[in-house]
């Protein structure tokens, strides 16, 4: 691809990352309640969900989706299943009040990891971004275009969406910012927990 087409692919990716949904709750309330450390490990989960996403699509099995109503109710409703999955275990964890010290030092690694799962879930379950990919791509690929290209366009999404939304776990990491929100961290989970669910209910809305 020429240049000014990697430029304009790139900023699709960017606006498509910063913009607000599901994927930018899950990092926000990760990164309040576990810390940098987990906040990173769900940028970095999604970055890679994510980014299966685009090298499906930089491949033309997008096509294939398109054609296939069955996959995309599949994704439909297992998209569902993750966010209702996750508005349970939000709201479960803001009845347990305040998150204290000792308990995140003694289950920091479990909460990376955990971190890490619902990033990944969260954008390799969301049909939202299935149809934003497919839509992404129509105006970039070519039949003639290289197996190179097309790996290249898969990482490039991967690296965007992953840099980005590590970077908001970074900078609301900075300073004593975190110290002062995880203070209302069962509130903010209460309230991601409701979030979900409704996010959940647009989804079945839109498959009805």
């Amino acid at each position: 691809m020429e240049p000014g087409a990697w430029v304009a692919l790139a900023t699709v990716f960017m606006l498509g990352a910063m913009s607000p949904g599901p994927s930018l709750a899950v990092v926000l309330r990760n990164t309040v309640s576990g810390g940098r450390s987990q906040g990173v490990a769900t940028g970095i989960g999604h970055g890679i969900g994510f980014g299966l996403y685009a090298f499906v699509a930089a491949f033309g099995i997008a096509k294939a989706l398109e054609a296939n109503e069955n996959v995309e109710i599949i994704l439909r409703w297992g998209g569902t299943a993750i966010l209702l999955w996750l508005g349970t275990t939000f709201l479960r964890h803001s009845l347990t009040g305040p998150y204290g010290s000792q308990e995140e030092s003694h289950h920091e690694v479990d909460k990376d990891s955990l971190g890490f799962i619902q990033g990944f879930s969260i954008a390799i379950l969301n049909p939202k971004i299935l149809a934003w990919m497919l839509a992404l791509y129509a105006p970039f690929l070519e039949a003639d275009l290289s197996r190179e290209t097309l790996v290249g366009m898969g990482a490039l999404g991967m690296a965007i969406d992953g840099t980005w939304y590590v970077t908001v776990a970074t900078v609301l990491t900075t300073g004593d910012r975190v110290q002062r929100l995880r203070a209302k961290a069962h509130l903010i989970d209460g309230a991601m927990g409701v979030l979900m669910f409704m996010f959940a209910g647009i989804l079945v809305a839109e498959g009805l």
